[in-house]
């Protein structure tokens, strides 16, 4: 992962989420893209002010974003000085999400790190909303969600949520992959069961492909009984084994998008203790590189 692309508000959420990265990637040379969105919002009656000190309103606001930007690269180059990384500062007036979009695209971005925090729309009370909204609109690039107070720990214990309905391609499981080879973790295979009820022909299909792209990784499989909900299942799980990150694959009925439909009151007992890989579906497109590619027409 070289191209790693940071949003921020300048907030201390915000600074959490940089400070993890800069750690996560401490060994790794990496080109670090922080990025602040700005949308100032115009006077629209003429008997309202326009000039700040005779300052156009939309200059003083791009002003702002790019001193802050200035700033937290200065903030970050004094505490880690590491001669690994490279910065590139963006500043922009553009919606964050589509800004996001944009440079991922022009910059081949590998991964998004956020910030997240807790929102008061109804929507997205357990991550924050504008977090939700990165990760169901990033499409080619995984999102490292970091919880607003967590400091970081080497993850060397990670969780890669499942329920083996789908066939995971080689494209898809590489985030994760580096990540353990990076730090020599453990994956833990957690897969949420309702009932009692063992695992179809197509799911254990599928979890042995999967234990096959983790061959020479040190993985255990966990089959847990779902409590309240996924989202609550998985928290627990978490917590009872000391897991420093969580992966989800997001697509069409996965963990990740039941947790985003779970009723509120249902919901709110996911806080996102520990950071969030959220990694999207590649489809049909990353399978063609991917060992058992033939069947997965059958079995996706």
């Amino acid at each position: 992962m070289e191209k790693v692309l940071i949003p921020t508000d300048f907030s201390e959420n915000a600074w959490n989420a940089i400070d993890y990265a800069m750690q996560l990637f401490r060994t790794r040379r990496c080109t670090f893209y922080l990025l602040n969105t700005y949308t100032p919002v115009i006077p629209s009656s003429r008997f309202m002010a326009k000039m700040i000190d005779g300052v156009r309103i939309v200059d003083a606001v791009r002003n702002s974003s790019e001193e802050g930007l200035q700033k937290t690269v200065s903030q970050i180059k004094k505490k880690y000085r590491n001669p690994n990384h490279e910065f590139k500062m963006i500043s922009s007036f553009n919606l964050l999400v589509d800004e996001i979009m944009d440079i991922v695209d022009s910059e081949g971005i590998q991964l998004i790190v956020t910030g997240t925090k807790g929102a008061s729309g109804i929507d997205e009370v357990f991550m924050g909303s504008n977090t939700v909204r990165i990760i169901k609109n990033a499409k080619k690039c995984p999102v490292l969600a970091i919880p607003q107070h967590f400091e970081f720990i080497t993850p060397s214990e990670v969780a890669f949520a499942t329920d083996f309905n789908r066939f995971y391609t080689s494209s898809e499981l590489n985030p994760l992959l580096e990540l353990a080879q990076m730090f020599q973790a453990t994956i833990r295979i957690v897969h949420v069961q309702y009932g009692i009820k063992a695992l179809s022909e197509l799911q254990q299909f599928n979890l042995n492909m999967l234990r096959r792209y983790l061959n020479g990784t040190e993985h255990y499989v966990h089959t847990v009984s779902e409590l309240n909900s996924v989202s609550q299942t998985l928290e627990v799980f978490a917590k009872e084994l000391d897991i420093h990150l969580l992966a989800l694959l997001n697509y069409q009925h996965s963990y990740m998008e039941k947790m985003t439909r779970e009723p509120i009151v249902k919901r709110t007992a996911f806080h996102t203790q520990i950071p969030l890989l959220v990694i999207p579906e590649l489809g049909m497109e990353g399978a063609s590189n991917s060992v058992g590619a033939q069947q997965n027409s059958v079995v996706h």
